[in-house]
């Protein structure tokens, strides 16, 4: 049994996708479409760079999302891979937007507008240089939570942003009230790493992002998705149109249940986990967690044909 996953920010590349841009026709077209849509053209920014404006929060999100997309109608109607086998779809924070447009749940151009106003509202909900993030590796997320009880007394927040994986765990918050819980995790001899971001994510900090999305979200048109997607908040399958509309919103500001995700798809038999989009780091957060999975990740011609090949088995 399969599940198809799509990365979120932080998988981005100058170059991602360019290999399937050059060979089919189908993808410049895809391409075509995001500059139209966005009014500006996101495709050179994905193809060329430069990596400053690539890594700006408002065009990695959509640069991700057209990547995908791509990856994802390649392997579908250039190759003509069934995907009737696969169980789940699920991608990682903005990757779920993914998951939701190639499962026929919401249009590629009104998922492209969302995100690009997505990353400014997340961008602009707490100035450059007030917020951090850090990866904690080596902990589990119960004895995370623990420390963050203790240091939430004061004022400021601290947050568990991402359960990636095992022993891997996003935290996300005010730059002091991060960097405080560095010094205790140093302390205890615990590996942290800060990470390069421009604004603390999926945190309580980003209720005014969800404030800003949550009317555009509203009446952007949604069906019912024609795959089963695992959402990020609670880490179950939803099919209601409303109730995804509502999760997104939360998902702005609340925990991406990743590792929680990959269990409940190990739990229904799911042992095959392909990953569409730039990048391999959903795959190593799969194996961190579930030991007997086996991964593929898509980025390239070739990986598409082992990818068959392995299906055919």
């Amino acid at each position: 049994m399969s599940a198809l996953l799509f990365p979120g920010q932080g998988s981005q590349t100058v170059g991602m996708g360019i290999e399937f841009y050059t060979n089919f026709e189908l993808v410049k077209k895809i391409f075509k479409e995001a500059d139209d849509k966005l009014k500006y053209p996101i495709s050179k920014i994905i193809l060329e760079g430069p990596e400053d404006k690539l890594q700006l929060t408002q065009n990695t999100q959509p640069a991700i999302l057209t990547v995908s997309y791509s990856i994802f109608r390649v392997l579908k109607d250039e190759f003509g891979f069934d995907f009737s086998s696969f169980k789940f779809f699920a991608g990682h924070s903005l990757g779920e937007y993914s998951a939701l447009v190639c499962s026929d749940c919401l249009n590629f151009e009104d998922a492209l507008h969302l995100l690009h106003e997505r990353g400014k509202a997340m961008q602009e909900a707490v100035p450059i240089g007030k917020g951090s993030m850090i990866a904690i590796l080596g902990m589990k997320t119960q004895e995370i939570l623990s420390l963050l009880e203790l240091q939430n007394n004061d004022d400021g927040v601290c947050e568990i942003a991402n359960d990636n994986a095992n022993g891997q765990v996003i935290v996300s918050g005010n730059k002091e009230k991060v960097e405080s819980l560095q010094n205790i995790l140093k302390e205890k001899k615990i590996k942290s790493i800060p990470l390069k971001v421009s604004a603390p994510f999926h945190c309580s900090l980003m209720k005014p992002a969800a404030n800003i999305m949550k009317d555009k979200i509203k009446i952007t048109n949604f069906k019912k998705p024609q795959f089963r997607i695992i959402n990020n908040v609670n880490a179950n399958p939803e099919e209601n149109p409303e109730n995804i509309k509502s999760l997104l919103i939360e998902q702005i500001f609340s925990t991406v249940k990743w590792r929680e995700t990959i269990l409940k798809m190990r739990e229904e038999g799911v042992k095959n986990f392909v990953e569409i989009g730039p990048g391999k780091v959903l795959t190593g957060m799969v194996k961190r967690t579930v030991k007997d999975a086996i991964g593929f990740s898509i980025n390239s011609i070739a990986d598409i044909k082992n990818l068959k090949n392995e299906f055919k088995k």
